[in-house]
């Protein structure tokens, strides 16, 4: 079994320890790359989500933005940058090698 990282998180703390304001903040940064729907609801991009991990907002960024949107994914970690937000390592995408079983021979 191997690992690929597969997202980088945001966090909503800054390099200094602060907890970074406004509180909405990755609502309204998600909300940049979100689409209305014809419900005229908000539908977040499935490349950028915002989450609370541990009583934190932070905004899960899939790598896969980076090759598909490099601007966006670009405005995405200047807006880390130039904010002093932590950066941190999100879930692997697992992959499962294929293992050869043996056959069972019914009788």
């Amino acid at each position: 079994m191997s690992g690929i990282l597969s997202e980088i998180v945001i966090v909503g703390i800054t390099t200094s320890g602060q907890v970074f304001r406004p509180s909405d903040w990755a609502e309204r940064l998600c909300g940049c790359m979100a689409l209305f729907g014809e419900d005229q609801r908000i539908t977040y991009s499935p490349y950028v989500k915002p989450i609370i991990a541990g009583d934190v907002k932070c905004v899960v960024v899939d790598r896969r933005l980076e090759q598909i949107d490099v601007e966006a994914f670009g405005f995405l970690m200047a807006f880390a940058r130039d904010n002093e937000l932590q950066l941190r390592d999100g879930r692997q995408e697992i992959r499962h090698t294929a293992k050869a079983r043996p056959r069972v021979h019914a009788a």
